[in-house]
């Protein structure tokens, strides 16, 4: 049996075929979308803290004791999955930068300030000419916000 035999075993032949014509002409599957999913200490305040930019909950997954422990976060085309990190989340070591848009840096700094949030100056660096600005959520995750075009 080759082992593209064992690929098909409990599945759909229909899902087998076409993975089997696409394998046989040489193309390859390529991925159609990504989500980060970051791993915070507080699952609800990451949550919320997000929302002030936008973005809603779509899903949850909470424990058997009924602690929330993973949501998926969406405003507009952005995607981003919270998980509860099973150890001690350390700013310092937090080595992932996310890059956001919005379509009011201006207005979204006031809001962050607005908030108590501590949000940066827009600063105007050659990749992102109609600024941006940096905000560090709760866990130490370092976002940058560009403007739109």
């Amino acid at each position: 049996m080759d082992s593209r035999d064992l690929l098909w075993v409990g599945r759909d032949k229909t899902v087998y075929r076409r993975w089997k014509r696409n394998y046989d002409q040489g193309v390859k599957p390529t991925i159609s979308s990504l989500v980060a999913m970051a791993h915070v200490a507080d699952v609800q305040r990451s949550a919320d803290f997000y929302s002030q930019m936008g973005f809603r909950i779509v899903s949850t997954f909470k424990n058997d004791a009924g602690v929330l422990c993973w949501v998926d976060l969406r405003s507009g085309e952005a995607a981003l999955m919270l998980t509860k990190a099973d150890a001690p989340v350390i700013a310092g070591q937090q080595a992932v930068l996310f890059y956001m848009y919005t379509d009011d840096v201006i207005a979204l700094r006031e809001q962050f300030l607005g908030s108590g949030v501590a949000v940066s100056e827009i600063s105007y660096p050659f990749y992102m000419e109609k600024g941006e600005i940096r905000v560090t959520d709760p866990d130490g995750y370092v976002l940058l916000i560009g403007q739109n075009d």
